[in-house]
């Protein structure tokens, strides 16, 4: 699970809940069909064979880029191959190159109508940026939606675009987006970024003036943090056209634009700006691998189960952090899924959905891997995927937790869809009996582990997602994180509960809806 870092740069549906499990349906006449057999073969003793490589000190850590985790990628291969699980590819690749670089602290200047204004001092970029430009447009909010846009009218190619955190308000005080007094993503901290620059992109435009004096001090607290660290930070390579991204302090914003808190209207500001911010970028070469097993009955709907393979390497001290529950519990569990599925492919009983097995890089770097495939290059279509069902530490308990150790905590299960939830209850009632404990799932959870893995990245697509965790421990981020402390019968009952989840929404006639939105 990835550490709760600064991202900088980043339907009516009815419950359902009394709808009869599908597995539990006749098929034929007389004859009833059952998953349990297949779940069953989900094993301790095969979890454990695998894990007690996959954390083994040969992976030292599969740290992103390395060589261990070079190791780590072929051994899914080779274990997919094996149990004849074909390539999600078309071109029959399991590996999905996932274009990452490291990048230093840049340096350098901005020169508007000729004062010269410093990074660190009074802006910060994460990135370099290079060019002369006659004028700079104000777009407002930046923000483009059917019923709203700043960018009506403006002519936006090739230029510099300042905008603001936030989104428009009503005279009444209601927000226009919503239309309620609650807030759209837009006022998202976690998107707002990002959905602003790919818009800007998407616009032409060569780069963005961003002003967020709530966040700025955040935004300013990660400069530092990276000022002092000699070992970079690691993001998705920018394509040739994304356009450079400038956070400004308040004192800069205003002076650019004194009516930039009150003003709302997009309009020009002719105000001539040179950008001279350099950086020194190292490409990381690295990969997600996906594998598939094609749906019987509807191939191009698909259900994408999750998790990350990677983990934080090796400590200055030569000590390896193996990860076995962060996350090598998610991706042993992954395999035992995908063998479990293809034994029922193979007896007749494949799924009608397409389920796509996805492990992914870069988690513990800010989400990459994942990012890199809902954002950049989804091997299925986002339109079809039907759920996510991310797994990230399922091996261990926490030791904050009181009650039974026969539990899981759900993430998420209820933030887009209530039929997602209710099916997710009805499954683990029928077949696991877990404790499905929600108490992360709380809006107010100081943790916001909501935020902090995989499945986030379908979550802000509005792709429902559950996403499975034990909780933290003692040994979270440590060398201490070793197979020998995970709990194999729980490790079990929880990866066969997550199969059962995937098999009814695979399954069921209707794929499942959307009745909420992201925020």
């Amino acid at each position: 699970m990835k550490k709760l870092i600064l991202g900088v740069i980043l339907i009516v549906a009815s419950c359902n809940s009394s709808q009869q499990i599908v597995s539990e349906q006749p098929e034929n006449a007389g004859e009833k069909v059952t998953v349990t057999s297949f779940a069953a073969t989900i094993t301790e003793a095969e979890l454990k064979e695998h894990l007690y490589t996959y954390a083994s000190d040969e992976f030292e850590g599969r740290e992103t880029g390395t060589e261990g985790q070079r190791k780590a990628v072929d051994y899914l291969r080779e274990q997919y191959r094996a149990i004849k699980v074909d390539a999600a590819k078309k071109d029959g690749d399991y590996f999905q190159a996932v274009p990452l670089e490291t990048t230093q602290l840049p340096t350098g200047t901005i020169e508007i109508n000729g004062k010269t204004y410093r990074i660190g001092d009074d802006f910060l970029s994460f990135g370099a940026a290079s060019g002369s430009f006659e004028k700079i447009t104000y777009a407002a909010f930046g923000i483009e939606e059917t019923s709203y846009s700043d960018y009506k009218g403006l002519n936006t190619s090739g230029n510099i675009l300042m905008m603001k955190f936030g989104e428009p308000l009503n005279t009444d005080g209601t927000y226009t987006l919503s239309g309620t007094s609650e807030t759209s993503i837009w006022s998202s901290m976690a998107d707002a970024i990002e959905k602003r620059t790919e818009l800007a992109q998407q616009k032409g435009a060569a780069g963005v003036l961003y002003f967020d004096p709530s966040n700025y001090a955040r935004y300013k607290s990660y400069f530092d943090y990276l000022k002092s660290s000699e070992n970079g930070t690691m993001t998705i390579k920018a394509s040739e056209n994304s356009p450079a991204f400038v956070v400004m302090s308040n004192a800069m914003a205003r002076e650019l634009f004194p009516d930039i808190d009150k003003e709302n209207a997009s309009k020009t500001l002719n105000s001539k700006i040179k950008l001279d911010i350099q950086s020194a970028n190292t490409p990381v070469e690295t990969q997600n691998v996906a594998a598939i097993i094609k749906g019987s009955e509807k191939p191009d709907e698909f259900i994408v189960i999750s998790s990350h393979l990677d983990h934080i390497g090796v400590t200055e001290d030569g000590k390896i952090n193996n990860g076995a529950d962060d996350d090598g519990s998610g991706t042993v569990a992954l395999l035992e899924i995908a063998e479990a599925f293809k034994k029922a492919s193979e007896a007749g009983k494949g799924p009608k959905r397409s389920i796509i097995f996805l492990h992914v890089t870069g988690e513990e770097n800010g989400l990459l891997g994942s990012q890199y495939y809902t954002d950049v290059d989804p091997i299925a279509p986002l339109s079809k995927t039907v759920a996510n069902l991310n797994i990230d530490m399922i091996g261990r308990t926490d030791p904050k937790r009181s009650g039974d150790r026969n539990y899981i905590y759900l993430i998420g299960s209820d933030k887009l869809s209530t039929e997602l939830h209710a099916l997710s209850e009805d499954v683990n009632k029928t077949y696991a009996n877990l404790e499905l404990d929600y108490t992360y799932n709380d809006e107010n959870d100081p943790n916001r582990f909501y935020y902090r893995s995989d499945h986030y990245n379908f979550a802000k697509n509005n792709i429902p997602i559950i996403f499975y965790f034990n909780g933290t421990h003692e040994d979270y981020h440590r060398p201490g994180d070793t197979p020998d402390k995970i709990n194999y019968d729980l490790l079990q009952n929880r990866t066969r509960l997550i199969f059962h989840t995937a098999w009814e929404l695979a399954n069921r006639d209707k794929r499942i809806s959307v009745d909420k939105m992201a925020k």
